[in-house]
């Protein structure tokens, strides 16, 4: 099934399961669903499995968002209790669309619990209460992690079976483009690896010594990951240079995404370090997993990263947040850099790596060497120093289970391909009006062309639009909506992007008698980077300011 396809399914409501192969555009795939409810005025529930996923995308755990906390197990009357409490279930009963990412690590006891709650704070006797649930993960990736060996996968559970998910197993990929490596990743995904896959793989073998130091090592334990980093960096006789996370909001929100959080709460970094970016950029100048170098440091102490590709980034600040009905919550701000000499696998699940070295010969369970291995976009970006035969291992239950999973997703395309579009389009419809939520089909109305609206925003954008308008300084908009300054900048940016800005909506931001000088400079500079006008202005305006007035250009 294409993204178009699944996206197509996922608009009508119904209980989606959406599965395919690392890089397939499963987070692309869901991003699209929630810009789509927020355009039609709906605010899903984003929720994740794992502290790490959640931070990923902007919500909140599983467990957190249920009240479940760390049960294992909950009685008639703790499940009473925790649906007694307002906080929980005053978000359950504002909840329509609750999405669950990697839902493989989520054990069926789990899952079961949270649908317990949601039943009892609903008062609805059906899955989750009656919400529309849609489930996101790769069961070929990391299992639930637990003590107990026996854990059981979230889709053996009776309320997997009662939800009864349409499964949309996407088939494109966008990850891997070297023809031999992705039948490699896919033997092993098959549960079909040959001598031949095995020789393809022994290939990459190096001796660690012969590893270049700015490859990150990927490993199974927390241990060999921290031992490295710090050894790497000692060795370097640079300054050394520290960053604090700073934060906002309630206490146990901010420790969820400080644990999340793949930038560390102090990030100790020197000039020639080797480090990792552990976010995406908003304009796009990296993503999560572009490896890079410390190069220098900007007028304003921020760190110059040098890419592999040899661009220039001046680093800042950026926030990771926690959104309940698109308002955010809590927030933590850090440079969005991490050391990249190391890493666990399980840290690395979700990223896209250009390179990776790796130690699979201590890999102890199922899917962990495939996960590593999956990171990586080609099989000349693997570097290996140790194999073992689990690391080629999937889970025996999962290989039986997939086939189910793609059998039901060609029917499900099938059954939505023979379907009239108008018939589609009024599932849609019936959905977002059960919701609550006003159809927005994602087109502009004729005559309405370049005209800014609230209209089809996502609630977190329209909210600093009105705010921006509102507000008589950059500061006190970024006071009154709870955000850090950079943040609302980038806010605007995005509607720019959208076509749902004009300068008269932020003009009055920025100093009329600055602006033919931050304009003189703009117009003199050989690229867009702003690092060189911010220097050729002498530092007298902020980058948030220059951003602004380049706004008013566009």
């Amino acid at each position: 099934m294409t993204q178009g396809e699944a996206l197509t399914v996922l608009k009508t409501g119904a209980n989606v399961f959406l599965t395919g192969e690392p890089g397939s555009g499963k987070t692309h795939t869901i991003n699209a669903f929630v810009n789509w409810l927020r355009a039609s005025g709906l605010e899903p529930s984003v929720t994740a499995a794992t502290g790490i996923a959640a931070t990923h995308v902007g919500g909140m755990t599983l467990h957190s968002w249920s009240g479940i906390g760390i049960s294992n197990s909950l009685s008639k009357a703790e499940i009473d209790h925790i649906a007694s409490k307002e906080h929980v279930a005053r978000r359950i009963q504002k909840a329509t669309v609750l999405i669950i990412e990697e839902i493989s690590m989520l054990s069926a006891a789990t899952f079961e619990m949270a649908d317990a709650i949601c039943r009892e704070v609903r008062r609805v006797d059906k899955p989750f209460g009656g919400l529309t649930v849609i489930l996101v993960g790769d069961f070929f990736q990391l299992p639930p992690v637990s003590r107990d060996k026996s854990v059981q996968f979230a889709y053996t559970s009776l309320t997997w079976k009662d939800l009864n998910p349409l499964n949309c197993y996407l088939t494109e990929q966008y990850r891997q483009d070297d023809g031999v490596f992705l039948d490699v990743l896919s033997a092993i995904r098959r549960g079909e690896v040959e001598e031949l896959h095995h020789e393809e793989l022994m290939a990459r073998h190096v001796p660690a010594p012969e590893i270049p130091p700015e490859i990150p090592k990927l490993f199974s334990h927390n241990a060999d990951v921290d031992r490295i980093n710090a050894d790497e960096l000692a060795k370097l006789k640079s300054a050394s240079y520290k960053f604090r996370m700073s934060s906002k909001g309630k206490d146990s929100l901010i420790e969820g995404l400080k644990r999340g959080c793949l930038s560390p709460e102090i990030l100790e970094l020197k000039e020639g370090a080797t480090v990792m970016f552990t976010k995406n950029s908003p304009q796009g100048k990296f993503v999560n997993g572009t490896l890079g170098t410390i190069t220098g440091w900007g007028v304003d102490g921020m760190p110059i990263v040098t890419t592999k590709g040899g661009t220039a980034i001046t680093t800042e600040p950026m926030e990771w947040q926690v959104e309940e009905q698109g308002k955010v919550k809590a927030s933590v701000s850090q440079i969005p850099l991490r050391l990249a000499y190391a890493m666990t696998v399980h840290k690395s699940q979700g990223m896209s790596m250009d390179a990776a070295a790796m130690d699979l010969s201590k890999a102890f369970e199922y899917g962990q060497g495939y996960v590593a291995l999956s990171r990586v976009r080609r099989l000349s970006g693997v570097y290996l120093t140790g194999l073992n035969a689990r690391a080629l291992e999937v889970h025996p239950e999962i290989l039986e289970k997939d086939r189910d999973f793609r059998a039901a997703s060609e029917a499900a395309r099938e059954a939505f391909e023979a379907m009239p579009e108008k018939e589609k389009t009024n599932m849609q419809k019936k959905f977002v009006k059960a919701m609550g939520g006003a159809w927005f089909d994602g087109t502009v109305p004729e005559g309405k062309a370049g005209k800014v609206t609230e209209g089809g925003l996502p609630g977190r954008l329209a909210e600093t639009l009105q705010t921006v308008r509102d507000s008589k300084t950059l500061k006190e908009t970024a006071k009154s909506r709870g955000l850090a300054v950079s943040t609302v900048v980038s806010h605007l940016e995005e509607l720019a992007e959208l076509g749902k800005l004009v300068r008269a909506d932020f003009s009055h931001l920025v100093p009329m008698d600055i602006v033919d000088e931050i304009h003189e400079a703009l117009e003199g500079a050989t690229s867009d980077k702003l690092s060189p006008v911010f220097h050729a202005l002498n530092g007298r305006h902020a980058f948030e300011t220059i951003r602004l007035v380049r706004l008013m250009r566009d």
